[in-house]
């Protein structure tokens, strides 16, 4: 095992402020474009992030702690933020991404004071019994996936321009 909840807050800190750094002052082309239909642009990923910082990581860890295996979490539901249709610029929707992490992690430290929490099993309506170690690992790779996903999105906008330079681009390879 891998795990370390020192090095899982190390990356989950830098996570908003690597994409604040990433994402602002981008013009639209950057921030809206996709790869197709049913896909996700950034400014969404951006959303969907907000959304699970909301009703997905602390609230799941929660009822591990608190219920254990007794009832299983609500489904988490990936697609509603696509639900939202205000028009929000990136950068507020960057700080507000920023602002509920800080909060996020500072209740994880407060709910996982004691490395023997992590072992506490709670039950995920399609996976049945998960840790608590297990769901903080994910929320990493959650956000590593992320990343990844705006930066290959990003790429992609300019397959069509790199002409014959596409053989040796890896992020550019299906």
């Amino acid at each position: 095992m891998n795990f370390s909840m020192t090095e899982a807050i190390e990356i989950l800190e830098r996570t908003p402020q690597s994409l604040a750094y990433f994402l602002s002052d981008l013009s639209p082309g950057w921030l809206q474009c996709h790869e197709g239909e049913g896909t996700w642009n950034a400014d969404e990923v951006i959303d969907h992030l907000i959304e699970g910082e909301k009703v997905n990581w602390i609230p799941r860890l929660e009822m591990i702690l608190g219920d254990g295996e007794s009832k299983p979490f609500p489904p988490f539901d990936r697609y509603a933020h696509l639900n939202d249709e205000t028009e929000t610029p990136i950068e507020q929707k960057l700080a507000e991404f920023k602002t509920i992490r800080e909060q996020n992690i500072t209740q994880l430290r407060k709910l996982i004071q004691d490395e023997s929490l992590l072992e506490s099993k709670g039950i995920h309506p399609a996976f049945g019994p998960v840790k608590a170690r297990e769901l903080i690992s994910t929320w990493v790779v959650h956000d590593l996936t992320h990343i990844a996903q705006i930066v290959r999105v990003m790429a992609e906008r300019y397959r069509a321009d790199v002409g014959p330079w596409v053989e040796y681009l890896g992020i550019l390879k299906k």
